[in-house]
């Protein structure tokens, strides 16, 4: 790909609602050794706002969270449950607290490379969680605060072709059980319905 099939600052920028949507059917690429290992997201989430009390930004700037509050277009990756790295993309205006979870990937180059890494796992589980994704594609902490939006970067993210809308759900985050309503319920995320792809190859 070329570098102008990046996606720009600028599409980070924007309502992270907005971002986490638009973000469906893009490809989310690592590179290793010059070899690209890729996916097509299909499941976001997001988060926004020290008031959002599913966000990490509710303890306000922390060591952990100053990603959070930085330049859009940045990854916010976090180590949870002692045993799992999650991906997040930075959005809106630097200063105000907000990121998108990155929790499916439709994986669809360096499957081989997937495959070594998710070999206990049937394919259609390699990266149907955030865990499952940060482990198929070797992202861990050293990615904290990378530019997604460098000309040199390893991790970032292609435009692709867009879902429509009726081929998207859009309901209540996950895992979030002990988090007070409205935010245990609030629709922020968006997933592409099941057998869209399968559909779409025919």
């Amino acid at each position: 790909m070329l570098e102008h099939d990046r996606l720009p600052r600028s599409f980070f920028t924007r309502s992270t609602l907005q971002v986490a949507r638009q973000l469906l059917g893009s490809r989310l690429v690592r590179i290793e050794g010059g070899k690209r290992v890729a996916g097509l997201i299909i499941e976001a989430e997001a988060y926004r706002g020290e008031e959002d009390q599913g966000c990490h930004a509710r303890a306000g700037r922390t060591p952990r969270t100053r990603i959070m509050f930085g330049p859009p277009g940045h990854a916010y990756v976090y180590f949870t449950y002692g045993m799992h790295w999650m991906l997040n993309f930075v959005t809106e205006e630097e200063g105000f607290p907000a990121a998108v979870l990155i929790r499916a990937l439709l994986p669809t180059e360096g499957l081989s490379i997937i495959a070594s890494r998710r070999n206990t796992q049937p394919q259609k589980h390699w990266t149907d969680g955030p865990g499952k994704i940060c482990q198929a594609l070797a992202i861990d902490g050293e990615f904290n605060g990378a530019d997604l939006c460098r000309a040199d970067a390893h991790l970032f993210v292609e435009y692709g072709d867009p879902i429509p809308d009726q081929s998207v759900t859009i309901g209540p985050r996950v895992g979030l059980n002990n988090v007070p309503e409205p935010w245990k319920s609030i629709p922020w995320r968006f997933l592409v319905s099941d057998g869209y792809f399968s559909m779409e190859s025919r």
